[in-house]
């Protein structure tokens, strides 16, 4: 029930300061248009979708659009966490190989497994942390 009433209180500008940030962060990953549009759950030809992000209109109201972001600013979080005193290696770390998921990139696992992958990395990034 509060998952509803939460979303009834997200007014249009806070939806646009949440496509903002998300599409902020995707820079400092350094990540491709379709690699984006795949994370936010959209077509990956969608280019339009993420340049009316950029320019901050609201990110979409659909609930998977609204976790997802939650779920990247929250892998975000961890990584700064993780790695306080290297923002290159927090940044760079989505697209490195790792051994736990087989040798993928945390975004190659995404890509692969859609929400469940975005899962795995929040949920690994948060053992990491002790959580």
């Amino acid at each position: 029930m509060s998952t509803v009433l939460e979303r009834q209180t997200i007014t249009q500008e806070d939806r646009g300061a949440l496509a903002k940030m998300v599409i902020t962060l995707f820079d400092h990953w350094k990540l491709t248009t379709e690699d984006q549009a795949i994370l936010l759950g959209l077509a990956p030809a969608n280019r339009g979708a993420l340049t009316r992000y950029r320019k901050g209109e609201p990110i979409g109201t659909s609930r998977d659009q609204y976790e997802r972001v939650g779920h990247l600013l929250a892998i975000h979080k961890n990584l700064r966490m993780l790695f306080t005193k290297n923002r290159d290696l927090a940044y760079r770390w989505m697209s490195t190989r790792n051994k736990a998921f087989d040798n993928l990139t945390p975004v190659e696992v995404i890509k692969e497994w859609g929400f469940a992958g975005l899962l795995m990395v929040r949920f690994y990034l948060d053992r990491a942390r002790g959580m």
